[in-house]
């Protein structure tokens, strides 16, 4: 695995344990040789995680579209920076240049990220591990909420354990190398 995208938030919020973690991922993906792959942004929980890594050594691309750009929150100090047309635009670039995806605590954005490149994963569309750091139970409640759709019958207990979920930083970051995408479903293969 050469490169991650990093979904998180563009906020710090109120949790330093947050931050913290979110500096140690940093701090791993350089020593471990991984390129980020993120948002572009030189603020929050994005921010913290890019300086790490270009604090320890590490590559760091950036992708952002160009109404965020303007607004001055770019970080211009990263080893690539991409601007896009569009939000639609930077999460597809993201995704080409990724060879595996982790969220971290974020807003909706993260959310939205997250669940688009699971169920890509789940369709067979992507075949790169994807993951939630769980830092300081911040995923607890939506963790959750994905047992409650499996015991529904409305998310498939394959499909939720294709997700990584760790609270520990170098335990993820093996699970994810050592990830095997499952075979395509049988009602996907064309016949």
């Amino acid at each position: 695995m050469k490169s991650i995208a990093i979904y998180c938030g563009s906020s710090l919020g109120n949790d330093s344990k947050i931050v913290a973690d979110a500096a140690e991922l940093g701090k791993q993906l350089a020593k471990e040789n991984i390129t980020m792959i993120y948002g572009g942004s030189k603020i929050g929980i994005m921010g913290t995680v890019a300086n790490a890594v270009l604090e320890h050594g590490g590559e760091v691309i950036g992708v952002i579209p160009a109404f965020l750009k303007t607004k001055e929150v770019a970080h211009t100090n990263i080893t690539e920076l991409h601007i896009t047309e569009t939000m639609v635009e930077r999460k597809l670039k993201m995704i080409s240049l990724a060879e595996g995806f982790i969220a971290l605590p974020g807003g909706f954005g993260t959310m939205e990220e997250l669940f688009e490149v699971i169920t890509a994963l789940q369709l067979a569309q992507i075949t790169h591990p994807v993951a939630i750091l769980n830092s300081n139970g911040y995923y607890d409640e939506l963790i959750a909420m994905m047992h409650t759709m499996m015991r529904k019958k409305l998310l498939k207990e394959e499909n939720f354990n294709m997700l990584i979920i760790e609270t520990d930083i170098s335990k993820l970051l093996q699970r994810m190398k050592n990830f095997v995408p499952k075979a395509t479903p049988k009602w996907l293969t064309q016949e």
